[in-house]
């Protein structure tokens, strides 16, 4: 999904502004990046420090790299063992499949924010719609989304009823 999007962006395009307050499109490429690797060692290790999500260089193959270890991690992952995600809570372990119902939200959401900085459009499948809908509905509103680098702004109103966009709403985007 994103792969298609973060595929042949060059150099130039990292200085655009996405739709991450404060993020040029090289801020949300190391961001999905670090996401890829923490929450790959996460599922396979049960825990990962806050480190392992932090943002990674944009280097020439870390993008594919970082999908490599994720997709690998999460064809391995036994969905029923518990996992603590330090960016989600310090103290809650969640299933591994919660885990990765999560990872699936920041992906939809960050592609749309690739696309939109590379001026392209970007729609999922309904299923896909739909599934990120009821996730976003799951992320906590709050001040903690007024935090310098969350990962969601807080929630708008939708300006159409569709799945879709109700999910780029609930995670701050218009």
């Amino acid at each position: 999904m994103a792969t298609g999007y973060v595929a042949g962006i060059e150099d130039d395009a990292l200085v655009r502004p996405t739709p991450c307050a404060g993020w040029d499109l090289r801020d949300l490429l190391a961001h999905m990046i670090g996401q890829h690797h923490g929450f790959a060692a996460a599922v396979t290790d049960g825990d990962a420090p806050e480190s392992a999500y932090a943002p990674r260089d944009v280097l020439p193959g870390a993008w594919q790299e970082s999908v490599d270890v994720l997709l690998a991690a999460f064809a391995a992952a036994d969905l029923s063992r518990t996992v603590r995600l330090v960016e989600i809570s310090t103290d809650r372990l969640l299933p591994a499949g919660v885990a990765i119902s999560f990872q699936l939200l920041d992906t939809v959401i960050h592609t749309w924010d690739v696309a939109t900085a590379l001026g392209r459009s970007f729609v999922p499948d309904a299923e896909t719609a739909g599934t990120t809908l009821a996730l976003a509905k799951l992320v906590p509103q709050g001040d903690n989304r007024l935090k310098p680098g969350a990962a969601f702004a807080p929630a708008l109103r939708p300006d159409t009823p569709d799945d879709w966009t109700q999910a780029l709403a609930l995670t701050g985007r218009s």
